[in-house]
């Protein structure tokens, strides 16, 4: 995130907001936070019943040969209504290897898919379609102890659950359907993120409660998002990369994309039009900082750039001219408001139409651990809640955090669109603001205690990404 030159800041790009698809390519609805009751599995998997070559007794390949079933029988299910046809089962198989105890014998030929040897699927998993005449194509093979480490972690760092390696195994099995149907415009970053769309539609299936070996809480799709930033590319990497897999907003999103809207929307979304946050860095200086203004810098953003869309934005909503509310930091404890204190790091107080954050407990570190977008995302939430007081809406509850969060995400994407002056997006902003919602915004410390899950506030503000200010409840 940097200063921008830029000063144009239309009304018809603000009408746009109000009125029409901000950034075309997804329809979003909010998910309930249901789930499955029960973590793990409902009943395993014997591995006579499904053959993984080279697989153990271990609790990875107990866990992936449960979701493969699992996602054989879901496309099974899905494929005719989706694609026309029935489903074919993979031809070459599946293949478990630890790169560091590899034994040739167990191997055919000594190999896995694509003929590679096994030591090729060293800390990844792939799925190799039979388009290249290798005797083991259309197969899909994985590192055991690379998922492993995945979802518990190694060398005192904690993993991200035992979903994870499912998860995994749902992404290439969504390149399996790909090799069945065809490859959405043969853009790397297209293919992997419909197959994470792909993912995202098996795994509204587990949380439904109808998969027969696999289940899932709500509190592990928050692990399951947060899994996604090992996932994604480094930051920079250039949109149309020969091995792009996109930015952690864009994995997350197309993930969340097929939770809310099934596998026909994965079919139709990811074509030569849709939108995508990742990008290199454009000036040597972006490089240099990783895309971070400087913390004061991020300051004078949070003052100019607020008050210009949410102004703007509001008065077209009709009936009221917004008052744009004094932004205040403070340290350790919030401003007394009406009388009263505030216990969050992020406050809204409507007696006197101020705006405050807690740099010491909030803001500083949050710059420090992730970056300048992830303390404007903060701000802009309380902010946001000053907008629906002065519509007459409620500023203290579950539906108020919601509908301030996807306002957010409104205001994101005119920023991305160029259409906030004073501001220009970097690569990773909008990462930033994926990381605060998971990481910090649940906390009851910085947000009123509404009993939302990270996962559904990241759903909330893509969907103002995606669809901008009418999906936000603020009459727009």
């Amino acid at each position: 995130m940097s200063p921008s030159p830029r000063r144009v800041f239309t009304r018809a790009v603000v009408g746009a907001l109000l009125g029409s698809t901000v950034l075309t390519g997804c329809a979003v609805t909010l998910i309930d936070g249901n789930a499955t009751p029960a973590s793990g599995v409902q009943a395993n998997v014997d591995p006579q019943q499904f053959q993984i070559i080279g697989a153990t007794d271990d609790d990875i390949d107990q866990i992936t040969r449960n979701a493969l079933l699992d996602l054989n029988t879901y496309w099974g299910e899905q494929f005719p209504g989706t694609f026309g046809q029935d489903f074919t089962p993979l031809a070459g198989g599946y293949y478990s290897v630890d790169p560091a105890d590899v034994d040739p014998a167990q191997y055919p030929n000594g190999q896995i898919g694509c003929g590679e040897p096994p030591e090729a699927v060293e800390d990844n998993a792939f799925y190799c379609d039979a388009s290249n005449s290798y005797p083991n194509g259309d197969a899909i093979q994985y590192d055991r102890s690379f998922l492993d480490e995945l979802a518990f972690g190694s060398g005192g760092s904690e993993g991200y659950g035992r979903f994870i390696p499912a998860l995994v195994m749902a992404h290439e099995f969504g390149h399996a359907v790909q090799g069945r149907v065809g490859y959405p415009f043969q853009a790397s970053i297209a293919i992997e993120t419909q197959a994470d769309c792909f993912a995202g539609a098996w795994t509204q299936w587990v949380a439904d409660g109808d998969a027969p070996h696999n289940t899932i809480q709500p509190g592990e799709l928050d692990d399951v998002l947060r899994g996604y930033l090992l996932l994604r590319d480094p930051v920079g990497t250039g949109l149309n990369s020969g091995e792009a897999h996109g930015s952690y907003f864009d994995r997350v999103s197309a993930f969340q994309q097929g939770f809310d809207d099934g596998p026909t929307a994965c079919r139709d979304a990811f074509g030569q039009d849709r939108p995508y946050t990742q990008g290199e860095f454009q000036t040597d200086q972006e490089l240099a900082t990783n895309g971070n203004a400087s913390y004061p810098d991020t300051q004078e953003l949070i003052g100019l750039t607020l008050p210009e869309f949410w102004t703007d934005a509001i008065n077209q909503i009709g009936g009221t001219t917004f008052q744009a509310p004094t932004i205040e930091p403070f340290s350790g404890n919030a401003p007394e408001c009406d009388g009263d204190g505030q216990d969050n790091d992020l406050v809204f107080c409507a007696a006197d139409n101020t705006v405050g954050y807690d740099e010491s407990d909030l803001t500083q570190p949050l710059y420090t651990d992730v970056g300048d977008y992830a303390v404007l995302t903060a701000v802009a939430i309380p902010y946001a809640l000053a907008a629906r007081d002065q519509l007459g809406l409620s500023t203290d509850d579950q539906d108020a955090v919601e509908s301030a969060v996807c306002q957010v995400g409104a205001y994101t994407a005119a920023a991305l669109n160029g259409a906030v002056p004073d501001i220009s997006i970097s690569p990773g902003d909008a990462d930033e603001s994926v990381s605060f919602l998971l990481e910090y915004a649940t906390d009851p410390n910085v947000l009123p205690d509404v009993d939302v899950t990270g996962f559904q506030l990241v759903d909330r503000f893509r969907s103002g990404v995606f669809q901008g200010l009418p999906a936000c409840d603020i009459g727009a």
